[in-house]
């Protein structure tokens, strides 16, 4: 499908639009008499993982003249789950399609943005490339790339995100959007703005970013690369991207399907054989037996990824049917704290709570202390029991509370299964599910409210402790 680009080019003096090659979208040529050389935009895009070697653009280089360049957010909000402004011209890819920290990209507040480029000197330049990837509408890219000499009198380096560029010095090379015409693009795109001549000589560059969806916060762009490559310069250095190492582990009865990716960790598949899966296989189907729901059907498909670069002290998350893993954390709980962490994450899985937004978005907001109280309560309690790992000692009574999350709320979950019924837990994760959650539930399955259960489980504690 042929898709041009809205752009205010009153100074523009052609546009005509070719067929880009690889699958994808069109490509622009466009010029500015007296500025430029004609600049063809070759958008190309896999929905795999294809190493960004998506012909004909070539792979990312390592020594490319952005390489040492100096890059500034003008406008638009860096996305602090997303790494800096370096990992753009780094010469490092992201090892998955779902990298945050390997990527640069926006905040849902931001509208749009402007990251400007220095090269730091005047050169002739060959071609510009971009390269981005994520496993939904946040892969496209939609740009308008601005170029200076830098010397003229009227020139603005930081031009706020209500200036025009074209007004103060900088010169329009091309516009790029490369959203398909159905679906949400995900993938690989890599976008090269090139023509049979150097695109011209200049020192600055300004890339104005919009994002990918007008009714999605969510669609910025992950960027995780930007080559500028200078005109009759050093033979380039190409970025070997790594084998992928990534198994799939179906259950005996097909019902359900596993995933691991390890390509940021190889050395940890043995283990996920020998140690994970044995735990995964017999405990998502049992949580989906636990967490049931009417009309709800839990994920048949996980993916579990090994990523470096995730933040501190977060062993890892989910998100859908993915849970991402933290490299260093596990290789460190390998004996210890891993597989009943992968628990935990499965049991979020299998809540999908994402699910209220689409069902129920007027819904009741599920507390935290829900949301991860259940998923330690099967961990501790369930799975691995005789860890004791959500004792709560003698001392500590009278510092508990139920909402204080995690190992104290799964002990309070205990008790209330204990005491009050086994089909607590399934009919809260039910109403959690469906954006239905009420503190005037637990009178309805108790007879008590919420205080007065605390006061309960508090005395029960106090006394089995000895005090």
């Amino acid at each position: 499908m042929r898709r041009m680009v809205a752009l205010p080019m009153s100074r523009l003096l052609r546009i005509s639009c070719l067929a880009a090659v690889a699958g994808g979208t069109i490509a622009a040529l466009t010029a500015e008499e007296g500025k430029t050389a004609p600049a063809k935009v070759t958008a190309v895009h896999s929905p795999g993982d294809k190493g960004f070697q998506i012909n004909p653009v070539p792979a990312p280089a390592v020594n490319d003249a952005a390489e040492k360049a100096v890059f500034t957010l003008l406008s638009g909000e860096r996305d602090p789950n997303g790494g800096e402004l370096a990992a753009l011209h780094d010469g490092q890819l992201p090892a998955n399609a779902d990298s945050p920290r390997a990527n640069f990209f926006l905040t849902p507040r931001s509208r749009s943005g402007r990251i400007a480029v220095d090269l730091g000197s005047v050169i002739e330049i060959q071609s510009i490339t971009s390269y981005s990837w994520h496993a939904d509408i946040r892969a496209p890219q939609v740009y308008r790339l601005f170029a200076a000499e830098g010397a003229s009198e009227k020139f603005n380096a930081a031009p706020g995100a209500d200036t025009d560029p074209a007004t103060c010095g900088w010169t329009l090379i091309a516009g790029v959007d490369t959203r398909p015409a159905q679906g949400d693009g995900g993938g690989q795109h890599a976008v090269s703005i090139a023509g049979e001549a150097p695109l011209g000589k200049f020192r600055h560059l300004l890339f104005d970013i919009q994002r990918t969806s007008t009714t999605n916060a969510f669609g910025q762009t992950f960027f995780s690369e930007i080559d500028v490559l200078r005109a009759g310069g050093p033979a380039l250095e190409r970025i070997t991207p790594r084998a992928p190492v990534i198994k799939a582990f179906p259950a005996a009865d097909g019902r359900f399907r596993f995933n691991v990716d390890a390509t940021e960790a190889p050395d940890l598949m043995p283990w996920v054989e020998a140690k994970l899966i044995p735990v995964v296989h017999e405990w998502y189907p049992k949580m989906v037996s636990l967490l049931p729901g009417d009309g709800y059907k839990a994920p048949d498909a996980v993916l579990l990824e090994f990523k470096n670069g995730m933040p501190a002290g977060i062993p890892a998350y989910a998100q859908g049917n993915r849970v991402s893993l933290n490299i260093p954390w596990f290789r460190g709980q390998l004996n210890g704290e891993a597989r009943g962490c992968v628990v935990h994450e499965l049991a979020h899985v299998v809540q999908n709570y994402w699910r209220a937004a689409l069902t129920n978005p007027r819904g009741a907001r599920t507390p935290g202390w829900v949301v991860e109280g259940i998923p330690d309560y099967i961990r501790w309690f369930l799975y691995e029991p005789e860890s004791r790992g959500a004792v709560i000692r003698g001392s500590r009574w009278s510092q508990v509370k139920y909402d204080q999350s995690y190992r104290v709320t799964a002990h309070f979950f205990d008790w209330i299964t204990r005491t009050h019924g086994k089909d607590i837990i399934p009919k809260l994760n039910a109403a959690a599910r469906e954006g239905k959650y009420s503190p005037d539930l637990w009178k309805e399955w108790t007879g008590k409210s919420l205080d007065q259960l605390d006061a309960d489980w508090k005395q029960a504690g106090s006394a089995s402790a000895g005090e």
